[in-house]
């Protein structure tokens, strides 16, 4: 482990782990360590700071309850490398942040714009069963941990093609058929998937993929096993947002 950064806020500490990633935790004497795992993810380009302020404000508000890990498995440029990469990376620093905090029991995710994507294939990866075979409403984990809340803010679920959603093509439907062709000399793989052109040996682009259960990625079971999940977006054009 790397030690606890400098120039924290007061009360609170973080922490850098070798695998990735930041965890912030309150400094408090409590009585038991956090049961509840926030994870945020940041969107395209982005980086454990875009998510800063929220972890800090997070655990001030609910200091003996929750540990936030902002996720840095996919900064910057990496974040061009695809969704299902990009969901992998974040799947094993999960699996890293839960394997070194044992205490932990409960999950939730907080995902800005393309890491809300990355988010999902994540959690289709980390999916686990539920236990009875004879109770229909029961619910699977997370990786074992109960699922929680599911939050996305500004998630292209759908894609970027159509529906005016690229402010910088203007809505017009010529341009937006240039980009699909030509977004990945730009934006690379993930590009690709947001704009529906990916076409990995013959399957369905990926995010088509994403809207079922497919093979063995449970995007949907996973979706459902949260007890709260939420979109925040624009409901009329978007918007390029900084955070």
């Amino acid at each position: 482990m790397v030690g606890a950064g400098s120039g924290e806020a007061e009360g609170l500490r973080s922490e850098e782990s070798l695998s990735g990633g930041v965890d912030v935790w309150s400094d408090a004497v409590s009585s038991h360590a956090p049961e509840h795992l926030l994870v945020m993810v940041h969107g395209i380009l982005g980086s454990t700071t875009d998510w800063q302020y929220g972890a800090n404000e997070f655990v001030k508000q609910l200091p003996d309850d929750i540990i936030v890990h902002c996720s840095e498995k996919n900064m910057n440029t990496l974040t061009l490398d695809g969704v299902d990469v990009m969901g992998q990376r974040l799947a094993d620093e999960v699996l890293d942040v839960i394997s070194r905090k044992p205490e932990l029991t409960k999950i939730s995710f907080l995902a800005h714009s393309v890491g809300g994507l990355v988010a999902r294939y994540a959690i289709a990866k980390l999916y686990r069963h539920p236990n009875s075979t004879f109770d229909s409403k029961a619910e699977g984990t997370i990786c074992g941990l109960e699922a929680l809340n599911f939050i996305t803010v500004a998630t292209p679920h759908l894609g970027s093609r159509g529906n005016k959603q690229v402010p910088l093509l203007f809505g017009f439907i010529t341009m937006e058929k240039v980009a699909s062709r030509v977004i990945h000399w730009i934006f690379r793989r993930t590009g690709r998937h947001l704009f529906l052109t990916d076409d990995d040996e013959g399957e369905p682009p990926l995010l088509q993929r994403m809207v079922e259960d497919y093979g063995d990625l449970y995007f949907i079971s996973a979706l459902r096993a949260f007890k709260r999940r939420v979109a925040y977006a624009n409901a009329d054009c978007d918007r390029i947002l900084f955070i």
